[in-house]
């Protein structure tokens, strides 16, 4: 019999014996051979790399181009580079290396590569977009080959926050106490922090005028500052996060809002014939240091993919008609504190396909807490005419009020998603309760009504003479139809005018003051 020795022995022979074999057989065998045969091409995934419109001198996202060898044998990429060389605003990384040339690159049978392009555009003080092409030329056996480059790109006005404070977000003042500043429609408006409206100071943004925030950026008019939006009908103005790739124009949660503060009397904001899209809040309005004595007024106006709120206020006064508000992850309106609230001829929709809603459509309640979490009564007033309020939710209406102040509100001629009683008439005056509106396309952001709608022929005529033409500026009269719009049989999808008629793509509403700390509460200790 063996020791335990010999075995070990054994073994380490065997082992040692098997390698010196792997070895031999490795040195044997021939290096696969590179073939130089000029029939030999590549293919590529795409014949060309095209990038969404870039605003100039930020880079664009990056987009991917995949080299395939089709063929058995290995081949070798004599060289890669880029047509303009140095001076592209092209970048390209091949497989982890960047660079604009590369040389005597292998790819083997069946194999392929990946090649990452960026593009950053150098300003030309032009007002329209322009194209900036460059190419990726391939020389493989004597073939050359190549893969056209295209971006269009954009000049813009770039709003950069310059000032610090700490419990604020980063801002620039962009019109100062006793100044009035127009924003133009000539080049879009890029921020980056929040754009500031100083008291006293207004901002008037014109018609056509396209605003992009970048990611945790918005629009904040101070106590006693002014916002004035004017877009048309034709040319609407539009607020959207930065990113303009198309994958990108539904998203929501890619800015942060429009913050507006209380004012004077005589002195509104004024929001008209605008889109506001893709934001944490769509529209905030508060009265932070006193109760406000101005408004915000809504006219034809679009709020959608919120992953907040639509509309969120603290004590305000707020009227809209024509108004939209869609798509949105906590509550389309909530309405908080009390204050006055008049919708007419709206169309709230609660449809939210990113996940599970648990909260209604539309929140009111009537009081404030304190600095000893005590409740704060303040009379409300909510007044919702000829107007839709549907979506996925049995209950699209929520109210929490505190009988130490009025809480008064008002439905007449709508459509309401609901389970309360509505048969009390000093409430609810013609409705048309749980009845689906039958939207075009709900899932595509598109609430007109179709032909079989229950919305159709059935808003009050009186209410509905008060505002004439419907959003997309169609007449309602003399029979006017319930929500935004207008049931037009010859009106199709897409753009109509210039307005979208297919716009794009918690539970305690004070958790959505601010997402990185509450303001201060109101002080009734002493």
């Amino acid at each position: 019999m063996l020791s335990m020795k010999s075995v070990f022995k054994y073994n380490h022979i065997v082992l040692l014996s098997s390698l010196i074999l792997f070895m031999i057989l490795m040195s044997c065998r021939k290096e696969e051979a590179i073939s130089d045969n000029p029939s030999l091409k590549l293919s590529f995934s795409a014949d060309s790399v095209i990038f969404d419109t870039v605003f100039t001198s930020i880079g664009s996202a990056t987009k991917q181009l995949r080299v395939y060898n089709h063929s058995t044998s290995k081949i070798k990429i004599s060289n890669l580079r880029l047509g303009l060389g140095e001076q592209s605003a092209y970048r390209i990384n091949v497989d982890g290396e960047s660079g604009n040339s590369f040389s005597d690159i292998e790819l083997s049978g069946s194999d392929s590569l990946y090649i990452f392009v960026r593009v950053t555009i150098d300003p030309q003080n032009i007002n329209n977009p322009y194209v900036v092409e460059d190419d990726i030329y391939f020389l493989t056996n004597g073939n050359e080959q190549s893969i056209k480059l295209v971006a269009w790109g954009q000049d813009a006005v770039y709003i950069l926050a310059d000032t610090y404070i700490e419990g604020l977000p980063p801002f620039k003042i962009v019109a100062d106490s006793l100044e009035t500043i127009h924003w133009t429609n000539q080049k879009p408006y890029v921020v980056y922090g929040y754009a500031v409206i100083n008291s006293y100071g207004k901002l008037i943004i014109d018609e056509g005028a396209r605003i992009y925030f970048h990611e945790g950026s918005g629009l904040w008019a101070y106590i006693d500052g002014v916002l004035n939006v004017l877009g048309s009908v034709e040319n609407p103005v539009t607020f959207r996060g930065d990113r303009l790739e198309q994958e990108y124009s539904d998203i929501p949660g890619q800015w942060d809002r429009i913050w507006l503060m209380e004012g004077r009397p005589g002195h509104d904001h004024i929001i008209e014939n605008a889109v506001i899209s893709n934001a944490f809040i769509g529209l905030q309005a508060e009265s932070f240091l006193r109760i406000t004595e101005n408004k915000v007024k809504l006219h034809n106006v679009i709020i959608e993919n919120m992953t907040g709120i639509g509309i969120f206020s603290r004590v305000f006064n707020i009227t809209a008609n024509n108004t939209v508000v869609a798509n949105c992850g906590g509550y389309n309106l909530a309405f908080t504190g009390g204050g006055n609230y008049s919708f007419i001829q709206s169309t709230i929709a609660g449809y939210w396909p990113y996940s599970v809603r648990n909260t209604p459509a539309i929140f009111i309640n009537n009081y404030l807490i304190d600095t000893l979490d005590q409740p704060v009564p303040i009379a409300i007033n909510f007044n919702f005419a000829n107007s839709i309020l549907y979506g996925f939710n049995s209950d699209e209406f929520e109210t929490d009020m505190d009988g130490g102040a009025d809480s008064l509100y008002f439905f007449n001629s709508s459509i309401i998603k609901t389970k309360r009683d509505v048969s009390n008439t000093e409430i609810y005056t013609n409705i048309l309760k749980n009845e689906d509106p039958l939207f075009v396309n709900y899932e595509a952001n598109d609430y007109r009504i179709d032909s079989l709608s229950p919305a159709v022929g059935r808003a009050n005529e009186a209410i509905g003479a008060t505002v004439p033409r419907d959003i997309l500026d169609n007449s309602r009269l003399p029979i006017p139809d319930i929500g935004a719009y207008q049931f037009v049989p010859s009106q199709g999808g897409g753009e109509e005018g210039g307005f979208k008629t297919m716009p794009l793509r918690f539970s305690n509403p004070k958790l959505f003051i601010n997402k990185k700390g509450n303001y201060p509460k109101l002080n009734t200790s002493n």
